[in-house]
């Protein structure tokens, strides 16, 4: 048994292909250890906004400072927990367009209601 054939015994599923065939190199999933680290992360943030919010900072600042902890957890949850950093680059470009497109749209919006003018 050579190793092509090795490989494809040890994924299981029909229709994945070897990273090899498709010129990327494969990305070996993360430990728990890396999960409950991003976790933590993703937890501070989330004080962060809390705190952000009953800081009584002026609004611009505020909103400035929770759109873009809000960015930054909805990269690290799209690219780890959904396991788009070890897919194809495509998948994360894709979600990180829609993130681009949704900031684009809110931030249209918050301008439409001359909320940093106050």
């Amino acid at each position: 048994m050579d190793e092509h054939d090795t490989f494809r015994e040890e994924l299981g599923a029909e229709g994945l292909t070897d990273p090899r065939e498709t010129g990327r190199p494969h990305r070996p999933h993360p430990s728990a250890k890396e999960y409950i680290r991003i976790g933590m992360i993703l937890a501070v943030l989330t004080s962060l906004e809390v705190w952000t919010s009953y800081s009584g900072l002026p609004h611009g600042i505020m909103i400035t400072f929770l759109w873009v902890m809000s960015a930054i957890k909805f990269s690290l949850v799209a690219l780890w927990f959904m396991h788009l950093r070890f897919d194809d680059p495509r998948y994360s470009r894709f979600f990180m367009l829609g993130i681009v497109g949704a900031c684009v749209l809110y931030l249209l919006v918050l301008l439409s209601f001359r909320v940093f003018a106050r």
